[in-house]
């Protein structure tokens, strides 16, 4: 199997006070976890790639603890979460798909009890390409205020052979978020959706 070739890391949090409307109470805060690594299988064809998703586990282990850290150590305050990938132009889109299980996996693991499906996306592109990642609520998908997206990249990457892989957490929902549907508070838990 690859070996993960790491380039360069980059951890960041906003925090939003307010969207035009009252400040809040207490400010959203979103983190980003972006880590640009080289990818195994740029410059051709390559028809069995699914082993390199278990050489990516543990770096997406670590990417998952670094966000709960950036935002204040208490795996508690995270209610929202996403991920993704962008590809250099000599890889493909399949190439991002390997972070699906990593990714999504870690963070479920280092925040403990989290049941929704993590949500997704990923492109191919050049140095400098930026990425919405989609954002949900840990438990249930259906809930609506949680619906966010952050947008992340870094100037130099990814290069052609590499892949910038990217994993979000929020702790809560959009500020001033009335749009009604699920309330965090009505999640039943059953299932990830609802």
């Amino acid at each position: 199997m690859p070996e993960v070739q790491i380039r360069k890391r980059l951890v960041l949090v906003e925090e939003i006070f307010h969207e035009g409307g009252p400040v809040a109470h207490k400010p959203l805060r979103r983190a980003a976890a972006l880590v640009v690594i080289r990818n195994p299988y740029a410059g051709g064809y390559v028809e069995k790639i699914e082993d390199f998703m278990d050489d990516l586990k543990p770096l997406g282990l670590e990417m998952a603890r670094s966000l709960v850290a950036a935002l204040g150590g208490d795996q508690k305050v995270v209610q929202a979460y996403g991920k993704g990938a962008i590809v250099g132009s000599a890889g493909e889109l399949e190439h991002g798909a390997l972070w699906h299980v990593p990714g999504g996996y870690a963070m479920r693991e280092v925040l403990g009890d989290a049941k929704a499906i993590v949500a997704s996306t990923k492109k191919v592109g050049g140095p400098g390409t930026r990425l919405d990642i989609p954002i949900t609520h840990i438990n249930a998908s259906y809930v609506r205020s949680h619906f966010d997206a952050m947008e992340v990249g870094i100037a130099d990457a990814p290069r052609a052979d590499e892949i910038l892989l990217a994993l979000v957490m929020t702790t809560g929902a959009r500020i001033h978020a009335r749009v009604g549907g699920l309330k965090a508070s009505e999640i039943k838990g059953e299932d990830g959706l609802r």
